[in-house]
Parts: structure tokens; C-alpha cells; sequence
């Protein structure tokens, strides 16, 4: 009777390899978008930020360099 001989550090290796890729599954249909999804995304994100951008107040008002200097109107 002859024991079959088992390499410890290939066993943990597997069972850790298999753990990787459980989660890593978990995360593909957890986080995972399709090209069209991310791009439909990415589109609403660039129109809403254009209209922020239109809708934004300019906060240098009167420092356009229009304005007449006091000191030198008459």
C-alpha cells in the first residue's frame, strides 16, 4: 500500500487560481458593459456636460476689457 504523494503548494496554487477566477467572473457580470452600453454612456455624459457647459455663468464679467477707466473718462 503506497500512498499517492500530493504536492501542498500545487494544491493551494490551484484552489487559490480557481478563487481568481470565480471573482473575477463575479466581476465581469457585475461591472461588465458591452462596447454600445459604455458608448451610449459616454454620450449622455458629453451632452449633459455641453449643456452645464452653456447653461455655466461667466465669472469674469467686466474684466473683458470694455470697460472705460474711471480715471480717464471725462
Amino acid at each position: 500500500m503506497t500512498a499517492e504523494i500530493i504536492n501542498l503548494n500545487k494544491v493551494r496554487k490551484a484552489r487559490e487560481r480557481a478563487d481568481r477566477e470565480r471573482e473575477a467572473q463575479e466581476n465581469r457580470i457585475k461591472f461588465g458593459q458591452s462596447k454600445s452600453e459604455r458608448s451610449l454612456v459616454d454620450a449622455q455624459h458629453r451632452k449633459s456636460q455641453a449643456e452645464l457647459d452653456r447653461a455655466r455663468r461667466d465669472d469674469n464679467r467686466g474684466d473683458d476689457g470694455d470697460d472705460i477707466d474711471p480715471g480717464t473718462a471725462s
